[in-house]
């Protein structure tokens, strides 16, 4: 389904990244994952194998971001598609989000993955098209179960930043949409499901419990729900389809 493709995948360390990765080696195309970890991102890129291949960035830093995507192109001649899947979180009540926690949040999940967005762009237009697919999340949305404001706000800037790229780059051949995961079984959903436990009390099982009881589907999201979604969204499948976010969170959320 992409065979040939180059796709730089961000944030493959762990959870949606590792699952992204896999199923686009396992659809044809050449990935190139990035993540701020290297030992995590080299361990998941081998388990693939060549000709996936592991470049170490953080995209909260701009320089980096067009780094990467100048080092996929020198490297590989193109990019074909970009998936920002790259996003930070924690738990947080909403007296309790402090000016570092934003920036943090911003850096990574809105600036990072508009710049990156740009540099992949550019590339893309000049050598005639390309599929980005940022990852952004129902709390964008106004889910109300979510990690935080400032997370929330991070990925409602996602789909709003989603359209406008749709509108301003359809000219140029690039198609751009958003995938909105709800409840995913990952080492983040991990992280969230422990710091509700240290505030709220409980037991792990009955947080997890909680979370899944709300889905209509009764089933938490696997990293490869998304990864197929992304997928098709990256293919001449849906080369007439732009500008779209897509929620993949078992019915829990309605647009």
């Amino acid at each position: 389904m992409l065979d040939g493709q180059v796709a730089l995948i961000t944030g493959i360390g762990a959870g949606m990244g590792t699952g992204i990765a896999r199923a686009f080696a396992d659809a044809g195309a050449l990935v190139v994952g990035a993540d701020i970890d290297s030992q995590a991102g080299h361990a998941v890129m081998n388990s693939i194998g060549p000709p996936a291949v592991f470049v170490q960035a953080d995209v909260s830093k701009v320089h980096e971001c067009q780094g990467l995507v100048d080092q996929v192109v020198a490297d590989h001649g193109r990019i074909d598609v970009l998936v920002n899947n790259a996003g930070v979180t924690k738990s947080l009540g909403f007296f309790d989000v402090t000016e570092a926690d934003w920036d943090r949040i911003y850096s990574v999940n809105a600036r990072g993955l508009f710049f990156l967005m740009q540099a992949a762009a550019v590339a893309m237009r000049d050598q005639g098209g390309g599929r980005i697919v940022n990852i952004a999340s129902i709390a964008g949305k106004g889910y109300r179960g979510t990690s935080n404001v400032a997370y929330a706000g991070t990925k409602g800037a996602v789909i709003a930043m989603t359209r406008i790229a749709a509108s301003q780059l359809a000219r140029h051949g690039i198609n751009v949409n958003a995938i909105c995961p709800g409840v995913t079984r990952t080492a983040l959903f991990d992280q969230v499901i422990d710091e509700l436990v240290d505030r709220n009390g409980g037991t792990r099982e009955q947080a997890e419990a909680k979370a899944v009881r709300s889905i209509p589907l009764r089933r938490a999201n696997d990293p490869q729900d998304i990864a197929a979604l992304a997928v098709y969204l990256s293919s001449d499948a849906a080369r007439n389809v732009t500008g779209q976010s897509w929620n993949v969170d078992g019915g829990l959320h309605w647009d």
